[in-house]
């Protein structure tokens, strides 16, 4: 147990010891190992930042008072929901070791995070962030392979229990294989591109990405779920998240559409429409005028900030 300190406010944060049993009691099984078909959401702000945050806005500018933030223009309207809820963090010991160039990436990936959040583009979320969004997920799982199926963006990986060539290409999601250590499975997940994030936080990675994750079962409806990230191309060493996955327990649970490609047409591509769509919202109390802009040179096909380190010289 220790206290962190965000901002002015400081919070005490524990990490849990609590360990899963060596066989648990009712456990539905596939040739003896867990069987974790199902429905499974976290209950957590991760997905917001993985690290211990308090209450802030979306996207902030200075308030009127010193020292103070309020609701920029993009989220003014939304009042208490354009503000991110605070929450206790995921990673252990709380630090993000990045590099200094990674670091100050970061920062800047933050203060855009309108701009660059490949979520709101609708790119597949990647591992781990597919684990944690508030989205749940859908687990079938064989005698050699498990297959994940997300909510968000009809994103989908397989986890390979049996013996598999590797991979000849990069993906949003990775590629994984697994294997059980007694009633742990222990995947391995690699071939990234760098074109994911780890939360709304601008927490980000190049394709040198490599992810250990490891699901040990707490009881038949809930999972701890730990992953371990490397990537020596932007962290200085491996560091580890951790949290429990929890079973949708509703009689009808299911995973709904999230089709999002077309729901951010006008977000991504209004900017090249001859004539402009969505100009103006008018409510009670403001009125919202929107005028488009068309990014200069390349930047026009730019579509996410590359994870990779800059080119030498840059």
């Amino acid at each position: 147990m220790a206290a962190v300190t965000v901002g002015v406010y400081p919070i005490l944060v524990t990490q849990s010891a609590a360990q899963a049993p060596s066989a648990v009691v009712g456990l539905a099984r596939i040739a003896g190992k867990p069987d974790f078909s199902g429905i499974w959401e976290a209950n957590n702000t991760a997905n917001w930042d993985l690290q211990t945050h308090v209450a802030r806005p979306m996207v902030a500018q200075a308030g009127f008072t010193p020292g103070t933030t309020v609701l920029a223009a993009p989220v003014l309207a939304l009042g208490a929901d354009g503000w991110v809820p605070g929450g206790l963090g995921i990673v252990e010991g709380e630090e993000i070791p990045y590099q200094p160039w990674a670091a100050a990436r970061k920062k800047e990936n933050q203060e855009h995070w309108l701009d660059r959040d490949p979520e709101i583009k609708c790119f597949q979320p990647g591992i781990p962030r597919a684990m944690y969004m508030p989205h749940p997920f859908q687990m079938i799982q064989s005698a050699t392979n498990l297959m994940m199926v997300y909510e968000f963006a009809n994103a989908q990986r397989t986890i390979h229990l049996a013996k598999m060539d590797p991979y000849p290409n990069n993906a949003y999601m990775g590629y994984s294989t697994g294997k059980w250590e007694g009633d742990t499975l222990v995947t391995d997940v690699s071939d990234f591109t760098d074109a994911t994030w780890f939360d709304r936080s601008g927490n980000f990675h190049s394709d040198a990405l490599h992810v250990i994750e490891r699901f040990t079962p707490l009881s038949r409806d809930a999972i701890q779920y730990e992953a371990t990230i490397e990537d020596k191309q932007v962290f200085t060493r491996p560091w580890k998240i951790s949290m429990p996955l929890y079973r949708r327990l509703e009689k009808n649970a299911q995973l709904m559409e999230f089709r999002c490609v077309e729901m951010v047409e006008e977000t991504m591509y209004g900017h090249l429409r001859k004539d402009q769509l969505v100009k103006h919202w008018e409510g009670a109390t403001m009125n919202v005028d929107v005028t488009r802009k068309i990014p200069p040179g390349e930047e026009v096909f730019e579509r996410y900030i590359s994870g990779n380190p800059p080119p030498p010289g840059k």
